[in-house]
């Protein structure tokens, strides 16, 4: 049982591979916060519906063992998991804990020019990095504002193509036409 002072389980989906003909799904990734034990139930959360499923087995090193925790790198075995139901940019989480979301607020900050960066502008689709999955998504900037030039800052709201597992406080790199183009944090959910 996990004691008060601890946080829920979530673990970001880096990799899956599947045995048995394609009925048992192994996912990997690093634990970012909580503990799992094997017979525990996750939520897999983000690009599509939210599914449940159970912990047959935690790995590490090819070896099983029985839990994992915050700051491990290891392999989960979901049993009764469909081919097409886990994908790379999903997390794995305490069921209720974490929520997918279309659209947030955040602080954005664009990188210098001989970083690379450009302008950014209401309506630009730029490609959004949020722990292991890249989605589209497009900024609207705030009224009287024209653009976001390099080295430069604003609050904007982004309306993402594809729900991802998103917390306030949650940090997020962005490219724009193809380059790197600056970073932020997640202020306030919607949707």
């Amino acid at each position: 049982m996990a004691s008060a002072e601890e946080k829920p389980f979530l673990m970001p989906v880096e990799d899956i591979f599947f045995l048995q003909q394609r009925r048992v799904a192994m996912v990997t990734g690093w634990i970012e916060r909580g503990r799992a034990h094997k017979g525990d139930a996750v939520e897999i959360i983000g690009l599509g519906p939210s599914r449940t499923a159970l912990i047959a087995d935690i790995e590490q090193n090819q070896m099983s063992i029985g839990e994992a925790g915050a700051g491990m790198n290891v392999g989960v075995l979901l049993r009764g998991v469909a081919a097409d139901a886990v994908e790379r940019g999903q997390v794995l989480a305490t069921p209720g804990s974490v929520s997918a979301h279309m659209g947030f607020t955040a602080d954005i900050t664009l990188l210098s020019d001989e970083q690379g960066s450009v302008e950014v502008g209401s309506g630009d689709r730029l490609s959004f990095y949020v722990r292991t999955v890249a989605v589209w998504g497009t900024v609207t900037l705030p009224e009287g504002v024209d653009v976001v030039r390099p080295l430069h800052g604003a609050e904007v709201a982004v309306a993402l193509e594809e729900p991802v597992a998103l917390e306030e406080g949650q940090s997020f790199a962005f490219r724009h036409h193809g380059r790197a183009a600056g970073s932020g944090i997640v202020t306030r959910l919607s949707r």
